[in-house]
């Protein structure tokens, strides 16, 4: 069962913050995925994303074309660029969605590194209203991650938050993705989703999605394959390998995958909006001796490397 937690009084720092550390430990012990409220995000910020990406997934793809990058890149990704589920050996069709890609304006002044975690952003002119509502979201969300990995430290029982360093300048992702109906897409091929099973790479995602018939779903052994829940004032946060690596795998690592187009909901057109967080570039993972994490003797591991093996296994050749 995904639970529900309040982080408001976390937030303002009140006499129950420890309760709320408790909360999401337990949580994300039991499943890796959490629905928050009190997250403070004002609603019209992401209504007005998604209406501004809408216009941009709408225009000609001839037009999209011109800010067509590969995966791991700024600017557009087309379907048939990714198949998600490679990541975890499965071999199945592309993914059938498309995605708008963004990421952090921090270079570090390394070239081979600037130019892939660091790349300039491209924004479409045809939609001018995208760049700044996209830029404010991004804040928002770096915000917000900051501050749940501040309050996982804390669930940990660590008296200092580890995280203030090694995501000071972090890498991160944030993808408009486009989920089409079948009209667009075609009839899903035998093995096709979405977007395929896997788990995120990095220590947190926070989502801000759309329910629909061909939407997001969980998985766990107990269970199986189940229907995400859905609380339209939430954001849906799961834990990525990075963070079950750095917790010594106290938290496990979110599996789950996005249903194909259904038959009964043809025309049923989705956009989520997804906000992956890292580290730092070269931060250098420790993870958690018992009994803190769960685990012993897991090997440190290097941000930029540890995502990068994930980001390449997932391309479409």
């Amino acid at each position: 069962m995904i639970a529900t937690i309040d982080i408001a009084e976390w937030r303002a720092g009140g006499p129950a913050a420890a309760d709320i550390a408790a909360e999401l430990d337990n949580a994300l012990m039991r499943a890796g995925f959490v629905l928050i409220n009190g997250h403070g995000i004002d609603p019209t910020l992401p209504d007005g994303l998604r209406s501004a990406a809408r216009d941009f997934f709408a225009l000609p793809a001839v037009v999209k074309r011109r800010y067509s990058v590969p995966v791991g890149g700024r600017g557009w990704i087309p379907t048939g660029a990714e198949a998600n589920a490679l990541v975890e050996g499965i071999q199945t069709p592309p993914d059938l969605k498309e995605s708008f890609s963004l990421g952090p304006q921090t270079p570090v002044g390394i070239p081979e590194v600037d130019q892939f975690w660091f790349a300039p952003n491209v924004f479409p002119s045809e939609v001018p209203t995208l760049q700044p509502l996209a830029t404010a979201y991004c804040t928002a969300m770096r915000v917000l991650a900051d501050e749940l990995l501040a309050l996982l430290a804390r669930a940990a029982g660590l008296t200092d938050n580890p995280f203030a360093t090694l995501a000071s300048k972090p890498t991160w992702t944030m993808k408009i993705n486009h989920y089409p109906p079948i009209s667009v897409v075609g009839r899903p091929q035998p093995g096709q989703f979405r977007i395929g099973a896997h788990t995120d790479f990095g220590t947190v995602t926070i989502l801000d999605r759309e329910p629909g018939a061909g939407g997001l779903q969980i998985y766990s052994d107990r269970e199986g394959w189940t229907d995400a829940p859905y609380d339209p004032a939430a954001l849906t946060v799961n834990v990525g390998d990075l963070l079950e690596h750095w917790s010594g795998r106290r938290w496990p690592s979110g599996r789950h995958r996005v249903l194909p187009p259904q038959q009964h909901a043809p025309d049923e057109d989705l956009i989520s909006l997804v906000f992956f967080y890292e580290a730092n570039y070269d931060a250098h993972i420790m993870p958690l001796a018992p009994p803190a994490g769960k685990e012993a003797g897991l090997k440190p591991v290097i941000c930029a490397e540890f995502i990068r093996e994930r980001i390449n296994a997932i391309s479409v050749d």
